[in-house]
């Protein structure tokens, strides 16, 4: 009888660790989650390399972030794209192309348009929508992935939110809430890309995904790398950083 009261209390314990696991809320992991890779503010060089089945081309870039808010991106390299730069300011985003040395204003038409030519969105790389209040978030299932345990969430837009993706599903650790893979998909269910983090790094004293690759589903042989050099967090950038005036200055 003692047996079977102590094995009893074994699967009670076991399944209330369960449901307490998964009861966990979605929205916090996508809140921590995104909180381990923005920081308060960060700086950030980096490349993106373009590959195609004939031919790939590298871009050199630097970064900068305040929050969710504000985000700057420079081209520094090649000679034809340097000094192009995108700005993120709250609901804008402003993009300065030397060449016509003119400062446009992106509609949200335009969000779901390739960056540079690459297979990010301009909504992946200055991210007009918030992963964390443009969606509502579900734990489907704890799994493993590349050696680790990570969330299953799903990420569905909210009605009335400007987001490009009919659905989002992402892997992220349990550990370090590292996102390791994410999978899009269209209005009609479609996957349309998936983006792969891999060979962590610390940066900052923060493990991260210094890889990015993002590969389209339906275009074999195609893909696009971003890879971190460095990142820095809370650095001092203030507000007035953020301007359209400061996207033609900034090297």
């Amino acid at each position: 009888m003692k047996l079977f009261f102590k094995a009893f209390l074994v699967i009670i314990l076991v399944l209330t660790h369960s449901f307490e696991v998964f009861a966990q809320d979605a929205t916090e992991i996508i809140r921590r989650s995104d909180a381990h890779l923005r920081g308060e503010s960060s700086t950030a060089t980096l490349s993106m390399t373009i590959v195609r089945p004939s031919w790939s081309r590298t871009m050199e870039l630097k970064s900068w972030s305040r929050g969710a808010e504000f985000s700057l991106i420079l081209v520094t390299s090649p000679a034809r794209d340097k000094g192009t730069t995108f700005l993120k300011r709250q609901n804008e985003i402003w993009n300065w192309v030397p060449s016509i040395g003119r400062s446009v204003k992106l509609p949200p038409s335009m969000m779901m348009q390739s960056w540079m030519g690459s297979d990010f969105t301009n909504d992946d790389l200055v991210r007009e929508s918030s992963v964390v209040e443009d969606y509502v978030h579900e734990l489907i299932e704890i799994t493993t992935l590349d050696g680790h345990d990570v969330y299953v969430i799903d990420m569905i837009p909210k009605p009335d939110a400007a987001v490009v993706w009919g659905r989002v599903r992402v892997y992220i650790t349990t550990q370090d809430y590292l996102q390791l893979k994410s999978e899009f998909f269209d209005e009609y269910e479609e996957l349309v890309n998936v983006m792969i983090g891999e060979e962590i790094k610390v940066f900052d004293g923060r493990r991260l995904p210094s890889k990015m690759r993002m590969i389209p589903a339906d275009e074999p042989g195609n893909e696009t790398i971003i890879e971190y050099k460095d990142l820095s967090f809370s650095v001092q950038l203030s507000e007035s950083f953020f301007t359209v005036q400061n996207m033609r200055r900034v090297e």
